[in-house]
């Protein structure tokens, strides 16, 4: 089992629509309220788009996650800031199908390493509901640490939830 990760393309757009189209009930827990169509080929050539726009700015990372060379999943490095603060959110998902298998973990080390050694941030940030215990473990094995309760934080399913917020510093080591 070979786990990477690579820059979104445009090409990525059916593979990744088609995963949330097989995924869909296992996914729409933990994602908000999305517009009609967001979710289908087009849909997701214009989020595709839009990350790589927001990528040749400086402000995200966006990854498509492979097991095998086949797209399993996404991972993302957003709100990126620079300047004196440095820092990033993560947020990621995998397929149902390779959930468990240490895949989505694995997609984590590695945009750690985007993160610190080619993007030199010093922080990246992430948040899980309360209840995703299996997001927590994937976080905390890859040396994040807990910092806080976000109360009310992201609209998720239509509800504001809170969030557990996670943290790694680039100097800490898991």
């Amino acid at each position: 089992m070979t786990v990477s990760t690579r820059l979104v393309t445009i090409d990525d757009a059916a593979a990744v629509s088609a995963l949330y189209q097989a995924n869909m009930e296992f996914l729409l827990p933990f994602e908000p309220v999305r517009p009609e169509g967001w979710f289908g080929p087009e849909g997701q050539r214009e989020v595709l788009a839009s990350a790589l726009d927001r990528h040749a700015r400086g402000e995200c990372v966006p990854h498509v996650i492979l097991l095998d060379g086949r797209v399993v999943g996404r991972i993302t490095l957003n709100d990126i800031v620079r300047g004196p603060f440095l820092n990033s959110h993560l947020g990621y998902w995998v397929s149902q199908d390779v959930n468990g298998r240490g895949v989505a973990s694995a997609a984590v080390a590695r945009l750690i390493e985007v993160a610190f050694q080619e993007q030199g941030l010093h922080r990246i940030q992430a948040g899980t509901l309360k209840d995703n215990l299996a997001s927590q473990k994937v976080l905390e094995r890859n040396g994040f640490v807990r910092f806080g309760l976000a109360e009310k934080y992201i609209q998720i399913a239509g509800v504001w939830q809170d969030h557990i917020l996670f943290q790694r510093l680039a100097h800490d080591r898991p």
